[in-house]
């Protein structure tokens, strides 16, 4: 496939397996002599005004930041310059970026040609009229172009209500209520789908607080990978009253770290034809990323509804939308219909010319750039020198990509399943695991702030994005920054079940 950024699909159950030895093990992480007289050393003598800042921020931001990956041990960096592949903080230090605004850049940060055309529209029509604009009907376009199976598109503000308004849609298309999503995934923070996040089997035990119970009590988790899992759900369903649609993030829940096999998607698109239900892929990580026909084109699976975020703005604000097959997109047209039901669906800010034009600008680039494709050489040169040195130092963490997403697990924070139909059965595996799982998860942050005290920028230390600007120099760089955290990393006793 053209500009298609996935080179190779590994078997999930060869991952499965090196992630299970690495869990089973206690944590590795950097000692404490590395990490309290060089890791802590270098952020209280070189983020003396990240520190200040965030001193002062914790007085007037609940937690001290507005971005959940803002926040990092021992405290949050604040950034103050982004250009192609770096980042450079108020306290002028310079650091290689794989976080990459969570992954809206795949063209760099601060791309050039998307800043030119934001600037012109600025100095005409500025960043919001609520009302048409052209850009509207451009990114609709261009999205169609490249992925046919997205007929209609309607823009929104984020994933989060992109994926609300997705449902929606299938509740009034199939006249069921029942939503199947895999454990482990991540659809946004409404109600609905705060549920079974990054645990499967964790269903509200974990991360559901402030929900009422009903607010989910339509949705379903099943285990990633297992269509038999699959298909037991939507048979129980339909004495529920049917399924309305099945969503998938169509690399694996959490962005691929839990990776699927390549005829998963295949299956599933089976499963919902066989039951009646529609199937939706959350692309908002892999929109424009892992290709420019997106995942549904690299596995070759025609969604009934696709979930945009991230890139559809071209790392401006206002990163979402919905779109797919007319007969199912058409129910959010706005104004009143003569007849049947619509997805009611708002934004005041939805669509504002600013991110409409900004996300077609960088689809057009990402096409000629062959942008999906050269991010994911620098994703397979990242992962393939990443394995040599944990094979060089002996140790067990695990790395893998999928073109421009690479996963470095250190510690398995989150690499534990507990799914089952029985409720009883998932709690008392989450009871009997927390305190070790919270040990683990603040292990990744420990080696999130070594990597950063390196120059490196992650995603909470365990993922890593790569861009159109990350050469070949770039990589290696990073390499040597990674080599020079490994030489430091050693067994502990903590991270076991007590």
């Amino acid at each position: 496939m053209n500009n298609c950024g996935i080179s190779r699909w590994e078997d999930p159950k060869d991952i499965e397996s090196r992630i299970k030895t690495l869990t089973s093990e206690p944590i590795w992480e950097v000692n404490d002599d590395y990490y309290e007289n060089v890791v802590l050393k270098y952020y209280n003598e070189n983020c003396k005004r990240s520190k200040e800042i965030y001193e002062e921020a914790k007085n007037y931001i609940p937690g001290g930041v507005q971005h959940n990956l803002a926040f990092n041990k021992p405290f949050p960096v604040a950034f103050a310059k982004a250009d192609g592949a770096y980042l450079y903080d108020e306290d002028g230090n310079k650091y290689i970026d794989f976080l990459q605004a969570g992954g809206p850049t795949i063209l760099g940060s601060n791309y050039e040609p998307i800043k030119e055309a934001v600037k012109n529209l600025l100095d005409t029509c500025g960043p919001c009229t609520g009302l048409l604009h052209e850009s509207e009907l451009l990114i609709a376009k261009e999205i169609n172009k490249h992925m046919p199976n997205v007929e209609m598109f309607r823009m929104l503000g984020s994933g989060t209500e992109s994926v609300m308004a997705a449902m929606r849609i299938a509740r009034i298309a199939t006249g069921k209520k029942r939503i199947i999503k895999v454990g482990g995934a991540y659809h946004g923070w409404s109600d609905q789908v705060v549920y079974g996040l990054k645990v499967p089997g964790s269903r509200n035990l974990l991360e559901s607080h402030g929900i009422p119970s009903k607010a989910y009590a339509r949705t379903d988790e099943v285990r990633a990978n297992d269509l038999d899992m699959l298909e037991k759900m939507l048979k129980l369903n339909k004495m529920k009253g049917g399924t309305a649609a099945v969503i998938v993030e169509p690399v694996g829940p959490e962005s691929g770290t839990r990776p699927i096999a390549k005829e998963y998607n295949k299956g599933v698109r089976a499963l919902c034809d066989k039951y009646g239900a529609l199937l939706i892929f959350d692309e908002v990580v892999t929109g424009f990323r892992v290709g420019i026909g997106g995942a549904q084109g690299y596995f070759d699976v025609v969604p009934d509804l696709t979930v945009f975020g991230k890139i559809v703005a071209g790392g401006y604000p206002g990163a979402g939308g919905v779109g797919g097959k007319k007969e199912y997109a058409q129910l959010m047209a706005a104004g009143l219909g003569n007849k049947g039901h619509r997805a009611y669906v708002g934004g005041t800010l939805a669509a504002a010319p600013i991110s409409a034009l900004a996300g077609y600008t960088a689809i057009k680039e990402i096409a000629r750039t062959n942008a999906c494709e050269v991010a994911g050489r620098a994703g397979d040169r990242l992962a393939d020198g990443l394995n040599e040195l944990l094979e060089k130092y002996s140790l067990p963490f695990v790395c893998y990509n999928q073109g421009s997403i690479v996963h470095l697990e250190c510690t398995g924070a989150m690499m534990f399943d507990f799914s089952s139909f029985s409720f009883i059965k998932s709690a008392l595996g989450i009871l009997k695991h927390k305190e070790m799982m919270y040990e683990r998860k603040d292990s990744m942050e420990r080696m999130g702030a070594a990597y950063m005290a390196n120059g490196i920028v992650t995603l909470a230390g365990s993922r890593l994005y790569t861009s159109l600007a990350d050469t070949d120099e770039v990589i290696d760089d990073a390499l040597g920054r990674f080599e020079e955290v490994f030489k430091h990393v050693a067994k502990t006793g903590k991270g076991i079940v007590k």
